[in-house]
């Protein structure tokens, strides 16, 4: 039997097929490439940079006719009077916190999306894309002031115009930054992967194993089966 297998070309055993199965693959779907290039992840890209340019927009129309309508004039009284729309110039950061230190919250704030926009490759789960949208969105509006706005690149004053009894004044970038952070640490709590779920995938192979992958294991388990009548098929 051994014989004609060798003669017709057939291998003896299935080691060859258990070799080149074993050798990995550059592209797989466990690897940063892979993750980077899944579908999933893509759409979870999109979702980040949807939340992040529709934050930045939102805050730079709001802070344009802030400027435009509240400049040097008293603010405006809303729900009796717990909320006031006011035009203030911050130079410090969020809640005009270090009014002294613009330069350096702007190069932090460079360094933080620079971050996120790095991290976002290895996005695979919804929240966690929501969360770093959230983040960016936020970060950006308020570099753009430090860089357009006076006196000077990274020294511009930021646009605040919100204020609640008891509370600094804020605007919309310095919410979605506070909002982001919230979600950042529940995520971050209940130990939520940002590259997604993680755990044995089908057949016992490791997450982000193809389908064909189990199946060409599955035929290769059958080539290597004893057959009746004697010899390896």
């Amino acid at each position: 039997m051994r014989e004609l297998q060798a003669a017709g070309g057939t291998p003896l055993s299935g080691d060859e097929h258990v070799g080149k199965d074993a050798e990995p693959s550059a592209g797989g779907a466990g690897s940063p490439a892979g993750r980077a290039g899944h579908p999933a992840g893509r759409r979870r890209v999109a979702v980040l940079l949807a939340v992040a340019v529709t934050v930045l927009a939102l805050d730079i129309a709001s802070k344009t006719v802030v400027v435009a309508t509240l400049s040097d004039r008293a603010p405006v009284r809303l729900l009796w009077g717990f909320l006031h729309l006011t035009e203030s110039r911050n130079p410090g950061a969020a809640f005009s916190i270090g009014t002294s230190m613009t330069v350096v919250f702007s190069a932090i704030a460079v360094g933080v999306i620079v971050y996120i926009l790095r991290t976002s490759r290895r996005i695979r789960n919804l929240p966690w894309a929501v969360t770093l949208g959230l983040l960016l969105g936020g970060a950006t509006g308020n570099l753009m002031d430090r860089l357009f706005r006076y006196p000077g690149p990274f020294r511009g004053y930021v646009v605040d115009w919100i204020q609640v009894p008891h509370f600094p004044i804020f605007n919309l970038a310095d919410s979605s930054i506070v909002c982001g952070g919230v979600l950042a640490v529940l995520l971050a709590i209940r130990g939520v992967s940002i590259e997604g779920p993680s755990g044995p995938g089908p057949h016992g192979q490791p997450p982000g194993a193809s389908a064909g992958t189990a199946g060409e294991t599955g035929r290769d388990s059958a080539d290597t089966s004893y057959r009746p009548g004697g010899g390896v098929a």
